[in-house]
């Protein structure tokens, strides 16, 4: 007789819900993975991290950043959103990643100055560099999410679990 493993993911419920959209709509920071073009293996950086107010993910990058030419290159994405606490395991406090795309806001999008003022209003000091010729946006439309609110609370979460409802 075998026993077969439990499946340590619970049905997505609403309070999984409000922790996905409080941990997007509260980060500042996230770590970003891509692909690296020539070698396909991952790569992983931190970014600084907004919202659209649409709730979606996105981030102010330089053109010389080589995480910018990866996700020109294979706009495949993961961010992982949530920091460790001061204080217990750092594997206990909530984190969630989100497999994304990367989509680039060009210059004639009509949301641009909207992005500009809500990332500045986020991030101030981006306010010296926001305007250089390098520096533009890239949204990250979410493909799918994956939970984690500690220990034995795993949750995947569909893009509308994610954003588009007010955060409780």
């Amino acid at each position: 007789m075998t026993d077969k493993p439990t499946d340590p993911i619970r049905p997505t419920d609403a309070e999984a819900r409000t922790l996905a959209r409080r941990l997007i709509a509260g980060a500042r920071f996230a770590a970003l993975g891509v692909i690296e073009p020539g070698s396909g293996a991952p790569m992983v950086t931190r970014v600084a991290i907004g919202t659209a107010r649409d709730g979606v993910p996105l981030t102010l990058i330089s053109t010389l950043a080589q995480h910018t030419g990866a996700l020109t290159a294979d706009p495949a994405a993961s961010l992982l959103l949530g920091e460790p606490g001061p204080r217990g395991d750092p594997l206990s406090h909530p984190r969630l990643t989100l497999q994304c795309v990367a989509k680039f806001v060009g210059p004639a999008d009509p949301t641009l100055s909207e992005l500009r003022a809500d990332w500045l209003r986020d991030h101030p000091k981006a306010r010296l560099y926001v305007d250089f010729p390098d520096f533009g946006f890239v949204r990250f439309a979410i493909l799918r999410g994956f939970l984690n609110g500690g220990f034995g609370k795993a949750y995947m979460l569909a893009p509308a679990d994610l954003v588009g409802a007010e955060v409780g």
